[in-house]
């Protein structure tokens, strides 16, 4: 299977829209995450294109969408700390996309077979329970910790629940109207049958109405307007000069260092065992009951952290 046959011509009235949306969620996705890892914004950013370019070309996957891990936010910060720079790590994640691609070559993949359906039910159950709760402050304003962060133990003190008491003490009146609003309209697009066909999805719908309705309050200068430090912030850059300061390369003169090894070790297991739970999961509430060729995924996935390693 190749990304020809992949794509069809007459699903682009379909994809256009969908890729829109999964960019507008996974843009502050790829920034909450790079910040919870202790790494710059900007890696996120690349992680995501490359994921999305590069990995969802080699991918054999009509389900899935990859990006920086959630997963591994406290593992990657673990080790950025541990090998002493940013640039360090990103040896290790070129190592370990590498091992990756031995993975796939190996028919590493097979271990997606032995994952029991209770543990797939029940990984799908958490991550559902995990976005809700780790969300909710989001949603009525509260942002002290980044979006895309999932660790039970934050980094501002809190724990996941007791974030969840501090945002509806501390919660941003427009932020909750424009929240609420968007969730109900979500809702009523997907119990109204001729909304159900329309060629515009939904979440794409929501995410226009609240950025409207920002736009409105902010123009009238309505104190329930959202303030800018809590709208999603992208790295700018000025000029030719400053885009490529966005990007940190790896500092090979540490491939000397044991450490640089075990974590790459540690990244490439922990990331492909991910993957693998990820694609069954994913797999087993697919409509069309399509199957994802794990072994060339863990290749592909590889592949994406090799060049996203050498891109920073």
């Amino acid at each position: 299977m190749t990304i020809l046959s992949l794509f069809k011509p007459s699903n682009l009235a379909k994809d256009l829209p969908a890729g829109l949306v999964v960019f507008l969620v996974a843009l502050p996705l790829c920034l909450g995450i790079s910040l919870a890892s202790n790494a710059p914004l900007a890696a996120g950013i690349i992680a995501g294109i490359v994921g999305g370019l590069v990995v969802g070309a080699l991918s054999g996957s009509s389900t899935s969408v990859t990006g920086p891990a959630a997963g591994l936010t406290a593992v990657v910060a673990t080790q950025i700390a541990e090998l002493g720079s940013f640039q360090a790590f990103l040896v290790a994640v070129v190592v370990a996309g590498a091992l990756q691609i031995v993975f796939g070559i190996l028919k590493g993949g097979f271990l997606s077979s032995f994952f029991p359906s209770s543990v797939v039910k029940g990984l799908l159950a958490a991550i559902g329970i995990i976005i809700i709760l780790k969300q909710l402050p989001h949603l009525v304003g509260y942002d002290a910790d980044p979006v895309g962060e999932t660790d039970f133990c934050q980094t501002d003190q809190n724990n996941t629940f007791t974030e969840l008491t501090a945002a509806f003490r501390m919660f941003l009146p427009g932020a909750a109207v424009i929240g609420l609003l968007s969730v109900g309209l979500l809702i009523f697009w997907g119990k109204v049958s001729w909304l159900q066909k329309s060629p515009i999805p939904g979440p794409l719908v929501a995410v226009l109405f609240g950025t409207a309705v920002n736009l409105v309050l902010v123009q009238m200068g309505h104190p329930w307007a959202i303030a800018p430090t809590h709208l999603v912030q992208v790295p700018v850059a000025e000029g030719a000069s400053g885009f490529l300061q966005l990007f940190c390369f790896p500092d090979f003169s540490v491939l000397a260092k044991p450490a640089v090894y075990g974590a790459a070790l540690t990244l490439a297991v922990i990331a492909s065992l991910e993957t693998l739970l990820t694609i069954e999961a994913v797999d087993k509430i697919d409509p069309q009951q399509r199957k994802t060729p794990a072994n060339r995924e863990l290749f592909a996935q590889g592949v994406g952290n090799m060049i996203s390693g050498f891109l920073g």
